[in-house]
């Protein structure tokens, strides 16, 4: 129930009807980079960094997605890596000789703060997206160098407590209270702590609609029913299941690194 990953095999309803997952998925985020790059730099020459399996590969076919016929032309580069690998130093080399101008940076947190830093030390420097599975900046981006990381844009969902547009908002001040109370040693910048919380919300409200009727099938019922937010989504986000729609969230907004924080820009993309 609301697996922790963006894998579309968690959204196949009709292989796997008892499981649905929860962040929107690697093709949905790649929807909206690419509808990004097409209405902003629509003669992009692309590079694509991607670890070879199925998370990897869904990142490919949700660019193609929106690329549509342009894809073969604009993708100039695609280069993988294996899990085990020890660097991608090289992987980053060969992408910088394509002449890319657009690079989307698929690798996992290990891997995309190597990328990170490769490219900054290399010299090569393109509108530079890095996926949000890898955008903490407390995991990711300060072992690769916070100065290395200005300018990468990648898409978010939920509220970042670094960003002091929410310093007032009453549900941030709600959660850092309950972090005070029942997580005091963590780091507050770590994404993933404000990704439990909004998980945890939403499986409270699962549990609610269940009433007394706590058994599995009713519990996929109400799971795939939902229509609701989270107090930490960004505003504009909502949560929509439907029993044909194991996709929880689908929508996304990007954020640019500058240099110490993540700063939103733009409008809510909707990815499809």
């Amino acid at each position: 129930l609301f697996t922790a990953s963006g894998a579309t095999a968690w959204t196949d309803y009709q292989h796997f009807p008892w499981t649905i997952g929860w962040q929107p998925n690697y093709q949905t985020e790649a929807h909206v980079y690419a509808r990004y790059i097409l209405a902003n730099k629509p003669d992009a020459k692309i590079a694509i960094l991607y670890q070879n399996d199925d998370f990897g590969k869904d990142y490919i076919k949700g660019l193609r997605d929106v690329l549509g016929d342009k894809a073969d032309k604009m993708i100039v580069a695609q280069v993988s890596y294996e899990a085990n690998d020890p660097t991608v130093d090289s992987q980053v080399v060969t992408l910088q000789a394509s002449g890319a101008d657009v690079w989307m940076n698929g690798g996992t947190p290990k891997y995309g703060a190597q990328a990170i830093r490769k490219a900054y030390d290399i010299g090569w420097h393109p509108l530079h997206f890095v996926v949000s599975v890898a955008s903490s900046t407390a995991t990711v981006l300060q072992p690769a160098g916070l100065e290395r990381a200005k300018g990468v844009i990648t898409a978010a969902y939920q509220r970042d407590a670094a960003d002091p547009r929410w310093q007032n908002d009453a549900a941030m001040q709600q959660w850092s209270a309950w972090m005070a109370k029942y997580n005091p040693q963590a780091d507050r910048g770590d994404y993933y702590n404000i990704y439990g919380y909004n998980l945890g919300f939403v499986l409270t409200q699962v549990l609610r609609q269940c009433g007394d009727e706590l058994t599995r099938e009713n519990v996929m019922r109400q799971a795939t029913n939902l229509d609701m937010t989270a107090p930490l989504l960004l505003p504009g986000i909502r949560i929509k299941t439907t029993p044909t729609d194991f996709r929880p969230i689908k929508q996304m907004q990007l954020q640019r690194f500058d240099g110490q924080r993540w700063v939103l820009f733009g409008e809510v993309i909707e990815g499809s």
